[in-house]
């Protein structure tokens, strides 16, 4: 490596410059005393052979390695796609090599809320529009009529008039097609009851790259916090790494069900600015991931009281909104809290954060989402401008999805009642395999799970005896993530551990998705219970 590299070239030039000085420390007795303490030739000498070794041991180094990329990067980790991923990526190449190699016949990634790869079919109405709109030629074609519902033929001609152009080819507006972003603020004015603006909208290619803008807007050095809950979306923690801030944790209360309590938020706060820390900002996951709960109304109104009162941006990450599976709880955007509690734009700055690769839609690969921003001065919202810019603009197929989801078929539409069936087949197919798995963890020796209330997943606790605990530690590893390897090698089941998604200290738990296909959760399920229960005979204390 380049450091290390040099450390040698400057040994060896040490080295030689002692020889060269052993070699002058006996003079001749017939030379005259020197008349100065150092030769000007003998020290540029010096510097020659400096530079010399400098160069050779720069070109013997890599132009690029660990030690000299950026150390934030370094720093930065993202467990959804991390080492027990890369392992079972390893072993379905294997599996395709060899069919009878491994004791199960295929990989389940449930480690990530990728619908559509495990079998979800895409929303026919929305594919229909959005096929129309890249291929314009077909709505000149009769047999369009006969293929396409009349909505949806509409549809596409309403957004291919909004599109400079009529081309979803080319690039739009940095925040995105004017046209669309008034849909989106449209379709927030209907959820919420209090006015949106599209001039408040960035759409993105999905939620992550809106979050990634703030924080490299609202982080200008080490010194600047931001509040986040524990356990978290690694998004958040890896995008404060590489930005180069501190991430502020606060723990969400298993025993209450996940509950986001105000006073651990004021003890977090306080204590990081004991500590020097600016806390800027309050980062909250509603409904909840990795954990799945969904936050109550009035429990809502006193976080942004809180931060209101605190002076602290609200970052909403709400992109599980249409994911609800409990009767007794529904989703409420922050900003209609906000705007029910008299605060307006001056009042607090808040971002919303929406994606088109949740709800029921799961449309992860067409990477589309947006942030809506207010309570930023004029002068604020165009650096976030500026930032936009950088990028040029969001995919503009994943800018339709967007305008879409938030203004989907409506009563009279022809495409309303499918479009009905599709949307609530999915949702409630969704709170089923939640209820399902949440029933067979509860009932396994070592392992309780709170209530799927929303999202897309489970996030259940391990109480590992001292002996798994032990080896986990002879191997160098997590517990929970020694778990989900040895879960993976023996089901083909691939889940997160929880370590990666921050846990209080001593509990261990990982992260399963509901997202494979129904018919095959009884599978699953018995799968798990036979290694499981294998597991814990093994290593019982």
């Amino acid at each position: 490596m380049r450091r290390f590299a040099a450390d040698r070239a400057r040994r060896a030039v040490a080295a030689s410059l002692r020889g060269a000085a052993s070699r002058s420390a006996a003079p001749s007795p017939h030379a005259p005393p020197p008349r100065h303490p150092a030769s000007p030739v003998g020290a540029a000498a010096m510097a020659a052979a400096m530079a010399r070794a400098m160069s050779t041991a720069a070109a013997d180094a890599p132009p690029v390695s660990l030690d000299t990329i950026n150390p934030k990067v370094l720093k930065c980790e993202y467990a959804v796609r991390g080492e027990i991923v890369t392992h079972a990526q390893n072993l379905q190449q294997e599996l395709q090599k060899n069919p009878e190699s491994l004791p199960f016949d295929e990989i389940l990634y449930c480690n990530i809320g990728n619908p559509q790869s495990l079998g979800q079919q895409p929303v026919t109405y929305f594919r229909e529009v959005l096929s129309l709109c890249d291929h314009p030629a077909l709505l000149d074609k009769s047999e369009t009529h006969a293929l396409y519902s009349s909505d949806a033929i509409e549809r596409a001609w309403q957004i291919l008039e909004k599109i400079p152009g009529r081309a979803t080819g080319a690039y739009s507006h940095s925040q995105g097609v004017k046209g669309l972003r008034d849909e989106i603020a449209a379709g927030i004015a209907a959820r919420d009851g209090f006015h949106a603006s599209g001039d408040n909208i960035f759409i993105t290619d999905g939620a992550s790259p809106a979050v990634h803008m703030m924080m490299q807007l609202l982080i200008s050095s080490e010194k600047d916090g931001i509040l986040c809950p524990i356990p978290q979306y690694p998004l958040y923690s890896a995008s404060i790494a590489l930005h180069g801030g501190s991430l502020v944790p606060y723990f969400l209360d298993e025993e209450t069900g996940w509950g986001l309590e105000v006073d651990e938020l004021k003890k977090q706060l306080e204590e990081a600015r004991s500590k020097g820390i600016t806390v800027k900002v309050l980062v909250v996951i509603n409904p909840g991931n990795p954990t799945g709960q969904v936050l109550a109304e009035e429990n809502q109104k006193k976080i942004v009281e809180f931060c209101k009162n605190e002076g602290l941006v609200l970052l909403a990450d709400e992109v599980y909104q249409e994911n609800i599976y409990v009767e007794d709880k529904q989703f409420h955007s922050f900003k209609k809290i906000a705007r029910s509690l008299g605060y307006t734009d001056d009042d607090l700055p808040l971002v919303s954060f929406q994606s088109v690769s949740k709800g029921y839609y799961g449309e992860c690969g067409k990477r589309g989402g947006y942030m809506e921003i207010t309570g930023f001065s004029p002068e604020v919202r165009e650096q976030i401008y500026k930032v936009a810019s950088v990028n040029l603009c969001s995919n503009v197929s994943g800018q339709i999805l967007a305008s879409l989801v938030m203004n989907p078929p409506k009563t009279g539409d022809e495409s309303f009642e499918s479009f009905m069936v599709e949307r609530d087949g999915i949702l409630s197919s969704l709170a089923r395999r939640a209820k399902a798995l949440e029933e067979a963890f509860n009932s396994l020796e070592g392992i309780t799970c709170n209530k799927a209330e929303g999202a897309m997943y489970l996030f259940p606790r391990l109480h590992l005896p001292q002996k798994a605990i032990g080896a986990a530690q002879a191997a160098g590893t997590a517990p929970d993530a020694y778990y989900a390897k040895r879960l993976l090698e023996a089901t083909g089941i691939v889940v997160v551990p929880g370590s990666g998604f921050g846990q209080v200290p001593g509990t261990w738990h990982f992260r399963c998705t509901i997202l494979p296909q129904e018919d095959k959760i009884p599978a699953i399920i018995s799968r798990f219970k036979e290694f499981h229960e294998k597991f814990m005979d093994e290593f019982r204390d």
